[in-house]
């Protein structure tokens, strides 16, 4: 007989194997519970964004950052990357490598940086993709959100126009636009990326089970937005909200009759706006006939001019990160596009600089060269074919508005924010992360809270 028998400390093997196992559910439970946790505040973060990209622009960016990182942090402790296969991950991974060399090799220190943060945007996309929406419940309470948010901006434009100020105190926008219940001019794009998610789905429903009153009342809802938006007067939200109109007028039959007849009282209300609102009739008629008939001496087209100039002397690597901002003013980039007819001379000289050329694509080009403009447009066609893949518009009336509106948003003859600030790159990314989400590819990818 060995000592430890002897004084009864024999060695039992299952006693050793018991602890191990116990050792293993334990830290599978805290596995499950952090994981859970992460999901929660990332959720939590997530649903209230409509609301910040309104009026808190710098905490919107916190959370932006903040559910990428948890996302990744998610990632490699659960091990989930199937959604790394997908095209659109690989093409945007590409283009955030483009861009960081580009600022290798032309950038600074401080626009190396920011290249590495870039790739935060596509965390954010895949988050809401796979992590945060691909439950419908979740996506059911974030159109609620989305459509409130609309209902409130359109109330505060009316309170504007009829009582001349806001709920702030604010009138018009020097350039005659409606703030609505904001001090900035964001009114018009805040409605158009929040009413097209979140009340046009329940106009294509009205249209569908209400008979003649359903398709009157459905009418009078769109008519209600397009009347604002004029009285907004901005031009781009008005041109994408009416081809939102539009593709759903292609798409969904018992809804043309009630879309012609909008379309006919929004003229009318156009023709009247030098009457009602001689400010917003300037601004989108005078001003955008003028910006017309001599576009290339106009604000926008001395964008696109010092914008082409700038991918025309660096075709390869663009100027790096934000690098429009930075050489706007460098005359060295005061010419012509002769190739487009544009003949040589200043084009407006630093007067004619913004802080972004006013386009998504051409801002590609500045900071990557024409392999990052080629690379988004691959990035935005991967993600269309993936959105628009079996979309039923009848059936699924919110995943059609979806995808119809990161098709707008992405259309490239557009004047648009900077694709690199918020609210716009917040707008962006939750709309392309939710109409990822709501395709069929995100039941394949999404990942089962507390599974290994």
């Amino acid at each position: 007989m060995s000592g430890k028998a002897r004084y009864g400390f024999a060695f039992d093997p299952s006693c050793d194997t018991s602890r191990q196992q116990g050792r293993e559910q334990g830290e599978h439970r805290l596995k499950q519970q952090t994981e859970q946790w992460m999901w929660r505040i990332a959720t939590g973060l997530v649903v209230p964004m409509p609301v910040l990209l309104l009026y808190a622009l710098a905490p919107a960016e916190i959370v932006v950052t903040v559910v990428a990182v948890l996302f990744g942090a998610h990632s490699i402790v659960t091990r989930h990357g199937n959604w790394l296969r997908q095209p659109w991950v690989i093409v945007a991974g590409l283009l955030w490598g483009q861009i960081i060399l580009s600022s290798m090799v032309m950038g600074d220190g401080h626009g190396r940086a920011q290249a590495v943060c870039f790739g935060r945007y596509f965390l954010f996309i895949a988050a809401l993709q796979v992590w945060i929406l691909p439950a419908a419940r979740i996506r059911a309470v974030l159109a609620r959100v989305y459509g409130s948010v609309a209902i409130w901006l359109v109330a505060g434009c009316w309170q504007q126009y009829i009582w001349g100020h806001n709920i702030w105190g604010y009138g018009r926008w020097a350039d005659g636009a409606l703030l609505g219940p904001l001090w900035a001019p964001r009114a018009g794009s805040g409605l158009f990326m929040t009413a097209l998610p979140g009340l046009f789905p329940a106009a294509i429903r009205l249209s569908q089970r209400e008979g003649a009153r359903g398709r009157v009342m459905a009418a009078a809802m769109l008519l209600g937005l397009v009347l604002t938006m004029v009285l907004v007067a901005q031009r781009m939200p008005l041109f994408l909200m009416l081809g939102g109109m539009g593709i759903v007028g292609v798409l969904v039959p018992r809804l043309r009759g009630g879309l012609v007849a909008v379309g006919l009282l929004g003229a009318g209300s156009v023709a009247l706006s030098p009457v009602l609102a001689p400010q917003a009739y300037h601004k989108l008629v005078v001003n955008f006939i003028a910006h017309m008939h001599a576009f290339a001496d106009s604000p926008y087209g001395m964008l696109f001019i010092r914008a082409g100039v700038m991918i025309q002397q660096h075709p390869w690597f663009g100027l790096g990160f934000d690098g429009f901002r930075h050489a706007c003013p460098d005359p060295v980039y005061f010419h012509g596009l002769p190739w487009l007819g544009v003949a040589e001379g200043p084009h407006g000289g630093a007067t004619g600089c913004n802080l972004h050329p006013h386009n998504y694509y051409l801002l590609m080009g500045t900071m990557g060269g024409l392999p990052a403009m080629g690379l988004f447009i691959a990035l935005v066609a991967c993600l269309l074919v993936t959105i628009w893949k079996d979309v039923a518009p009848t059936r699924d009336p919110q995943r059609l508005m979806l995808a119809v509106v990161v098709t707008l948003v992405f259309w490239p003859m557009a004047s648009t924010s900077s694709l690199l600030t918020q609210p716009t790159a917040g707008w962006l990314c939750m709309i392309a992360g939710w109409a990822l989400a709501a395709s069929p590819v995100a039941s394949r990818l999404q990942y089962v809270h507390g599974g290994d």
